[in-house]
């Protein structure tokens, strides 16, 4: 019987069993790596072909790495040690490589590889509402309240204590997403105390809090927030994999919907606009339904149900999501909040309608109307769709032009290394307000990739595998940008607003014309 990973009450000692073995591996190797110095005064090396293989592997380039770079200091290569997992209850044994433990790595990051996208400048503005007052100890603990865990780190080590059940595994692989942050960055998180609330929707009410002599607001961390309230956006736990619905982590994913855009020609594809998902979760997905085609009206719209019951029965065979990249457009629609396709719409090159969204996610700022996606009328859904399909049908490069941009934003702004670095950056920053030192709750667990991954079963620790970071980073993180100013904040409200009004525009005189 499958066994759901748990985070909570009683892996600490498992962390500690994991770490007694670490230490005694790693003094073996240092042993080793001893005997290798004083051998390497008489004997000179030369790196094979194999060794250099595995070491320059998992190294990649910054962006903005120009033609002719000064090289750079040779960089300490990290020690990498092997473990096992077969002192589990799994007995199934992987070889996962292992950093050494931050004291052993250097004592300060290399310097930034590149200025973090402009997205990252969203994190000041989250951070804002305690900006003078800072975050204090009562805070934190009134966000309790609906969290479905507290994280604290000290000293490089995570600690989590769970209050309430997450929806399926979403605070299993967030936790995960943070434990692989340690290790791409190990020893540079600060310590940091937090609430994290894996539930869709944002319910920290900013009106309750704007009023004077108001307490400050409690800071809670979640995957989403919209213009009403002050939830911390975070990146969601899908980037380390979905297991329920079998959608892999997402450096494997992007790779996968990349060629399938190159398998079909954005020429070659149908001209329509589909969308493929739930539509139980929502009354605004329940009247997207009504523009599918029927026998009365075709709206330019292909709509399936998804039955995710039915696909996993199937092996989830209908849901690869690297082969629906075979319409001109695609749409995106929310569910009961923002939803995780998102990202794996705007991945296809196909050009995105946006059904107007009320919510926002860590990245999704950073996109513009008729730039990244076609804006499409909440209350006037099927027109407005027929419309833009009918417009991109009748201007195809500039329809390109915005799939090829959004794009191309999901598949650069998005790579793994950029979303450690937004977290790395959100935390340095939330750890910066907070007005006290953090030390471990008495009723939290330590927790570490090790326990997690060799506990778990099936996909997810398939997933986790799939995900798990092999060495740390061997650049800095980019640049944090500056906060944007109120001139700046005003001029992105007004170019979006003026954007999504033009395209109302071009709409209002195309039904004119077809009433007559």
């Amino acid at each position: 019987m499958k066994v759901r990973y748990n985070v909570g009450k009683h892996l600490k000692k498992t962390c500690e069993a994991y770490s007694q073995t670490t230490s005694t591996v790693f003094l073996f190797f240092l042993t080793l790596l001893v005997g290798a110095f004083v051998c390497a005064q008489w004997m000179p090396v030369v790196p094979s072909h194999d060794m250099l293989t595995t070491i320059h592997s998992h190294t990649a380039l910054p962006e903005s790495v120009s033609a002719n770079p000064r090289k750079p200091d040779p960089p300490s290569l990290p020690i990498l040690l092997p473990i096992s997992c077969s002192n589990t209850t799994n007995q199934t044994r992987h070889r996962i490589k292992y950093p050494a433990p931050p004291t052993l790595l250097p004592s300060s990051l290399p310097p930034p590889s590149s200025t973090c996208p402009s997205y990252f400048r969203w994190i000041h503005e989250d951070l804002r509402p305690w900006a003078k007052t800072g975050i204090t100890l009562d805070m934190v603990e009134r966000a309790k309240k609906t969290a479905n865990f507290r994280l604290t780190i000290v000293n490089g080590r995570a600690y989590v204590q769970k209050y309430q059940r997450a929806f399926q595994t979403r605070d299993v692989f967030t936790v995960w997403g943070i434990l692989q942050l340690l290790r791409y960055y190990p020893g540079k998180i600060p310590d940091l105390d937090l609430m994290f609330d894996c539930v869709d929707w944002p319910v920290v009410k900013a009106d309750e809090y704007n009023w004077e002599n108001a307490p400050s607001p409690p800071p809670l961390f979640r995957y989403c927030g919209d213009e009403s309230t002050l939830d911390i956006v975070f990146p969601d736990w899908s980037f380390w994999g979905w297991a329920e619905i079998n959608i892999k982590p997402w450096e494997a994913l992007k790779r996968e919907i990349d060629g399938g855009n190159k398998r079909v020609g954005w020429m070659n594809r149908e001209p329509y606009a589909y969308w493929k998902g739930n539509p139980a979760v929502a009354k605004i997905r329940q009247e997207l339904v009504q523009c599918n085609v029927s026998e009365t009206h075709d709206w330019n719209a292909r709509i399936y149900a998804q039955n995710w019951l039915k696909e996993s029965q199937e092996g989830f065979k209908d849901s690869d999501l690297s082969k629906q990249c075979i319409h001109r457009y695609k749409i995106y629609i929310e569910g009961s909040a923002w939803s995780v396709s998102e990202k794996y719409i705007l991945a296809c090159d196909s050009m995105t309608l946006i059904v107007k969204p009320k919510y926002y996610d860590f990245y999704s700022r950073g996109l513009m109307p008729v730039q990244h996606y076609w804006p499409i009328r909440e209350n006037d859904k099927c027109r407005s769709i027929k419309f833009a399909v009918d417009w991109g049908n009748s201007h195809k490069q500039k329809a390109q032009e915005i799939g090829k941009q959004a794009s191309s934003y999901v598949q650069e702004m998005l790579k793994m290394e950029n979303i450690y670095d937004y977290m790395f950056h959100l935390l340095t920053e939330y750890a910066k307000l907070l007005k006290y030192k953090p030390t471990v709750p008495p009723n939290a667990t330590e927790i570490c990739s090790e326990s997690m991954a060799c506990r778990a079963h099936g996909v997810e620790q398939k997933f986790m595998l799939d995900s798990v970071v092999h060495k740390p980073s061997d650049v800095g993180p980019c640049e944090l940008p500056p906060p944007f100013s109120d001139v700046e904040l005003k001029t992105i409200q007004t170019r979006r607003e003026n954007s999504i009004k033009q395209v109302e525009t071009w709409e209002e005189n195309a039904w004119k014309t077809e009433t007559g």
